[in-house]
């Protein structure tokens, strides 16, 4: 199970609004207890480094993940994971999120409709290389994010 804090819950869902009609990307730091719990504490923005159409697709570069890792030691937390929005659809991974997923993360998708925030669904890489579906606490939307 994830849960978040509510400040870092708030900059994620007002980022993929932000971004809207493009999707959005970033990490996720925290902590995670001994029966795997994790509890999102900050969440770091990075730019979609994807050339070209960032509607369908977002990419993370090379240099943001080092910054991300050296980001979680600094402040004594955890790499979590990483979300991503998904403009005008659902929050359910795509094949391109999967090939491009690791092992041990956390992936929140924030499905984003017409500028809202539809839903918001977390995801693990299983040992089978296929996306498990992870329980979020839930998030309620009745908060404007605009």
């Amino acid at each position: 199970m994830i849960s978040f804090k509510t400040i870092p819950r708030s900059q994620m869902l007002e980022h993929a609004q932000r971004i809207f009609p493009d999707e959005c990307c970033g990490f996720l730091f925290g902590t995670e207890q001994s029966d795997g719990t994790r509890e999102v504490e900050k969440i770091l923005e990075v730019d979609n480094s994807k050339s070209g159409d960032k509607r369908r697709r977002f990419e993370i570069s090379p240099q943001n993940y080092l910054h991300a890792e050296k980001y979680a030691i600094e402040h004594d937390l955890l790499l979590l994971g990483i979300y991503h929005s998904h403009p005008g659809h659902p929050a359910i991974p795509s094949e391109h999120d999967r090939v491009a997923a690791q092992p041990y993360f956390s992936y929140i998708i924030v499905s984003v409709m017409q500028g809202k925030i539809n839903h918001i669904r977390s995801w693990r890489l299983g040992e089978d290389s296929r996306f498990e579906e992870e329980k979020l606490t839930p998030i309620h939307f009745h908060q404007s994010i605009e």
